[in-house]
């Protein structure tokens, strides 16, 4: 490929192309003939954009390509690029997708075909849904099982701090029972008290870390020579930031209820002898 010092491997397609797309950065994916989708590496490295045209040369046939997408690829230091067989006639196709029909089991067809195509040299496997978008997947549960151990160290966090203040509030838990406050008003007086920490948590926490997000992620991603897609960077919305913002009274409530309810259950006589 003009542009690129040795060689650059390419994945070239027949018919739809839509089963072997990739995440796309910018730009769109595949639709005919003299296109190709490049990955940010190759864009970088060519000083190239979407919408330029690039020379491509497999073996003795050469095309002039119409950059139209940009890939969210992170397999390798070596770029794939992405065009259609058909601008390239001398190249066979080394690999089918097979797609079977409704109540065939992919995984016998597979089997089945493979002990006939072995001995030639061949062979078949199924394929997962979704496979290239497989490192999505992998970030996204990743940031979900991030997200239980915050909340988890969150939670402790907070136990902690309620413990030692609910401790430090028995004789005047005591006063208050006295004087005729029954178990559900001091368990609502316990919780109330942590209220506005866990608002006040939500409406600092919520827009920093959304802004945090907003700028690691691209830090990341640039690390391994990409960007992120919108997929990644644009997972909040209004609704999710408001439940963000709620999560902080949750966590504040959910680490006050076990303290709120020993109080509650402290007989009145040892409350008020506690100092």
């Amino acid at each position: 490929m003009a542009g690129a010092s040795g060689s650059v491997q390419a994945n070239l397609y027949e018919g739809d192309a839509h089963d072997g797309s990739y995440e796309m950065l910018s730009g769109h994916w595949l639709t005919g003939e003299g296109q190709v989708v490049v990955p940010t590496r190759f864009l970088e490295r060519t000083s190239t954009k979407v919408g330029d045209t690039v020379r491509v040369t497999h073996e003795k046939e050469s095309a002039d390509l119409k950059i139209v997408g940009e890939s969210f690829d992170t397999s390798g230091n070596q770029p794939t690029i992405h065009a259609y067989m058909a601008d390239f006639p001398s190249a066979e196709p080394r690999t089918f997708l097979v797609k079977v029909k409704s109540g065939v089991s992919a995984h016998d067809y597979a089997r089945k075909l493979a002990s006939v195509v072995r001995p030639l040299g061949g062979d078949a496997t199924t394929i997962p849904p979704g496979e290239h978008k497989g490192v999505i997947l992998i970030m996204q549960a990743m940031a979900g099982l991030l997200t239980l151990m915050l909340v988890a160290v969150a939670g402790l966090g907070v136990l902690d701090s309620v413990v030692l203040d609910t401790l430090e509030r028995v004789h005047d838990l005591g006063v208050c029972k006295a004087i005729g406050m029954t178990p559900r008003q001091t368990l609502s007086l316990v919780l109330a008290s942590v209220a506005a920490i866990g608002v006040a948590g939500g409406l600092l926490g919520v827009p920093v870390g959304h802004l945090l997000h907003g700028l690691v992620m691209p830090v990341m991603a640039h690390a391994v020579g990409t960007t992120m897609p919108s997929s990644v960077l644009d997972v909040y919305g209004p609704a999710q930031l408001l439940l963000l913002g709620l999560g902080g009274v949750v966590l504040a409530v959910l680490g006050r209820l076990a303290p709120a309810f020993w109080a509650t259950r402290t007989p009145t006589a040892t409350a008020l002898r506690t100092e």
